[in-house]
């Protein structure tokens, strides 16, 4: 049996990184599945709730905690990648991950050393384009990644989309800091995002006086 993998919420300032693993025949797929970034969000809901109905599913989750630890993106991300195989996946299957390294082959090494089944792993640049049980773990990794923004929103009021690019992400972490002196539980303090808003909000007091 096959399986597909892939990552969403590598870049955020906010919240954590989730990987999902779609194992099961690329023909029992729901018509529409595509990469993630490609569909609107009631789209991938709906895509989600249909390859967890055709399909195994694994979700690995990376939480902030260690995000701000010791190993670097890219060895998080190997370590999603396998969590997620060995939560949706079998001994003997083999699949593809979107590669999240410069090198394919290396990427494949390692998530395949980094699992607990005995699987086989290989790797490739954008294969959440054109392969569909990757496409499909896009899907659903973006869904469990919204699900958590929205738990956020919930906590802490509007978030936005929790990227340094987003104004609204931005704004909502000026202002807790503002008013807590600290960041949010929820915020990556290694990101430059937070260590940009800490550093104006210390600069804003040193003014004050």
């Amino acid at each position: 049996m096959h399986f597909g993998v892939d990552e969403a919420g590598k870049g955020p300032v906010l919240g954590s990184m989730f990987a999902a693993c779609v194992r099961g025949d690329p023909e029992d797929l729901p018509d529409g599945v595509a990469d993630s970034k490609r569909l609107s969000p009631a789209r991938r809901d709906a895509l989600d709730a249909a390859i967890r109905d055709a399909c195994d599913v694994g979700v690995a989750e990376i939480p902030v905690a260690r995000i701000d630890g010791e190993e670097d993106m890219n060895t998080l991300t190997v370590r999603a990648h396998a969590a997620a195989i060995d939560a949706g996946a079998r001994d003997g299957d083999s699949g593809l991950c979107d590669a999240g390294d410069t090198s394919e082959s290396r990427f494949a090494r390692r998530v395949a050393d980094a699992c607990e089944r005995a699987v086989d792993v290989t790797a490739r640049h954008r294969a959440d384009d054109d392969d569909p049980l990757v496409a499909a773990g896009s899907i659903v990794a973006k869904v469990a990644r919204d699900d958590h923004v929205a738990q956020l929103a919930a906590e802490y009021g509007e978030v936005g989309s929790g990227y340094p690019s987003d104004a609204t992400t931005r704004e909502f972490l000026r202002e807790y800091v503002t008013e807590h002196g600290t960041l949010p539980a929820c915020a990556r303090a290694s990101w430059k995002t937070s260590e940009d808003v800490l550093a104006a909000a210390e600069q804003s007091a040193l003014d004050q006086f």
